[in-house]
């Protein structure tokens, strides 16, 4: 089996390295194919203004200047030759993506891409606390992903569907199991801007993210409320974002 990793932290992050050990779990026919620099929060963007370069860091490993959906357009359709890959990984991602995050993340842009592609694919990222923040537990990851591959793979992945990955900020032995989750919901408000100053005087903006003192416990059954009771989160994504029963309404309203 072939395998294409990406990320959106960036060639040189820890999370890469994880992902490579993973996908060695798997297969001894690994390549990496990743951002050159940080690309947390670009989304599915797709460099069409911009030409696309590319180096050669080692062998199988290369650092593309664009995005994670260069990157694994990139690797499948030029770098991995006219093979290709049989797997696309993305990640592993410093912080989870749950609930809004999957819309917003380069790395569910990655597995997405793959998924657009035609592949299997799969993201994974390691939800951190305050306190790992600099270290996020990475053998969390490390210990659950592959066997969640393996056997999401002899199951078989829709053609359409992408599926995602997060495992809770503990250690493995802490871990509690393994949940199938829906995506999940945040509460309204938590992003911010954040007004600064220049050296001279002129105003810049930061967009971040408010820590409430309190929140509502998470819907049961999403991957919050997963990651929240120390579950691993396995949540299938479609690409097919229609809304069914909206359409229905639309139907009688405008058909």
């Amino acid at each position: 089996m072939r395998i294409l990793c990406t990320n959106d932290d960036g060639i040189h992050a820890p999370g890469l390295k994880v992902m490579e050990e993973i996908a060695r779990a798997l297969s001894d026919d690994v390549w990496l194919v990743a951002p050159e620099l940080d690309q947390s929060g670009v989304s599915h963007s797709l460099s069409l203004n911009d030409p696309l370069r590319l180096r050669e860091v080692g062998p199988r490993h290369f650092a593309v200047r664009g995005t994670p959906t260069d990157c694994v357009i990139m690797g499948s359709k030029h770098i991995l030759g006219e093979k290709g890959p049989d797997l696309v990984l993305s990640g592993v991602n410093k912080g989870r993506n749950v609930a809004e995050d999957v819309v917003y993340s380069g790395t569910i842009a990655g597995a997405l891409e793959g998924t657009i592609l035609g592949l299997p694919s799969f993201a994974l990222s390691q939800e951190f606390s305050v306190a790992t923040r600099s270290s996020p537990p990475w053998e969390a990851a490390l210990k659950f992903a592959p066997e969640i591959i393996r056997k999401v793979l002899a199951a078989g992945v829709p053609k359409n569907t992408v599926i995602n990955v997060n495992f809770p900020a503990c250690a493995p032995d802490e871990v509690q199991g393994i949940r199938v989750t829906r995506q999940g919901k945040r509460n309204l408000g938590f992003l911010k801007i954040d007004e600064r100053r220049d050296g001279r005087g002129n105003p810049y903006f930061w967009i971040g993210f408010e820590r409430a003192a309190a929140l509502d416990a998470p819907e049961e059954g999403t991957d919050l409320a997963a990651l929240a009771a120390r579950y691993v989160s396995v949540t299938p994504l479609r690409l097919d974002r229609t809304d069914e029963a909206f359409s229905g309404a639309l139907n009688g309203i405008l058909g």
